[in-house]
């Protein structure tokens, strides 16, 4: 297969990852325990111009994981258009949860998770380093975020 696309500079890149953001709404998750078990799922999310914001249980691994640890992966895409972002979590239950948020993401999603039970939690992912490319080619330059500043 040949790659046709032209090579998208910084600037390009951050203004599509900050698209996927903002269009997206499933978001791949990935944490571990303690022991070092590594965990992987899909979670909805929003975007609110800073952090993202993720709901899941409180009882499950992933839950747990990012509560406990505080520390997240995130990654959209396919091999061939990839965004990853490592990111600082804050836990807040239910009721501690900014309203901005809670409405936003019931925005996006047509689900308050607070409405299912009090082990429903939400999380603020702080992006700290952010990297984007399609395919070999644009590895060089994928990194468009780093320690949390952009960097174009």
């Amino acid at each position: 297969m040949e790659i046709i696309e032209p090579l998208r500079g910084p600037r390009q890149r951050r203004a599509d990852v900050l698209d996927r953001l903002e269009g997206e709404s499933d978001i791949w998750v990935a944490t571990a325990g303690p022991d070092g078990v590594p965990c992987l799922v899909a979670l909805w999310f929003v975007w609110d111009g800073e952090c993202l914001w993720l709901s899941t249980r409180l009882t499950n691994p992933t839950g747990r994981n990012l509560r406990d640890g505080g520390r997240a992966r995130l990654a959209f895409g396919d091999t061939r258009d990839v965004v990853l972002i490592d990111g600082d979590v804050t836990a807040y239950a239910g009721d501690e949860v900014p309203a901005s948020a809670v409405e936003a993401f019931a925005a996006k999603t047509g689900w308050d998770p607070r409405s299912d039970g009090v082990a429903y939690a939400f999380f603020r992912v702080r992006p700290r380093d952010v990297q984007a490319w399609r395919e070999e080619r644009e590895l060089r330059g994928r990194h468009v975020m780093r320690e949390g500043v952009w960097a174009v």
